[in-house]
């Protein structure tokens, strides 16, 4: 079976609800994760829009969240976890492009943008990085990487 990265609350490649977005609560959507290969001793979550800031007309790759040494006994995280609570203990903040630790919803400025929620598996517990940047935590991670999850949400706002 493949390492595999699903939400209750949006579908593969479907629209994320407002609810999770600048344009409602602003809480992160709840993920689960199937059985990670054998010899995972942590995990790391990255959230990321690589159609920032016109999906015409890329520029940048905005980061909507970053954590990482989540547990291996780990197989979910509940909506709002991004809001620190929820996060197993011994889960580490990395900054998001807002920087500031936790969930940043999506809240594209123009057209409908795609949203990477990209689950690792590590072979090893990360140092404490300090609040890493994503580039920072991808070094980390360099080597460690057993498999990778990936599920694709999209967001456009009203009436954009």
């Amino acid at each position: 079976m493949s390492f595999t990265l699903t939400s209750p609350d949006f579908d593969p490649q479907g629209e994320i609800p407002s609810r999770f977005t600048c344009e409602g609560d602003d809480v992160s959507p709840a993920l689960a994760w199937t059985e990670p290969p054998a010899g995972t001793e942590s995990f790391a979550l990255i959230v990321d829009d690589p159609d920032a800031p016109d999906p015409r007309a890329p520029k940048t790759t905005w980061v909507h969240w970053v954590i990482y040494n989540l547990p291996p006994a780990a197989m979910e995280l509940p909506e709002g976890a991004g809001g620190g609570e929820g996060l197993p203990a011994g889960t580490r903040d990395g900054l998001n492009d807002w920087r500031r630790t936790g969930w940043g919803g999506p809240c594209p400025p123009i057209g409908r943008h795609r949203y990477f929620f990209k689950l690792y598996a590590l072979d090893a517990r990360l140092e404490d990085l300090d609040r890493p940047t994503k580039s920072r935590l991808e070094a980390a991670m360099e080597g460690h990487v057993l498999a990778q999850a990936e599920l694709i949400g999209t967001y456009q706002k009203e009436g954009r």
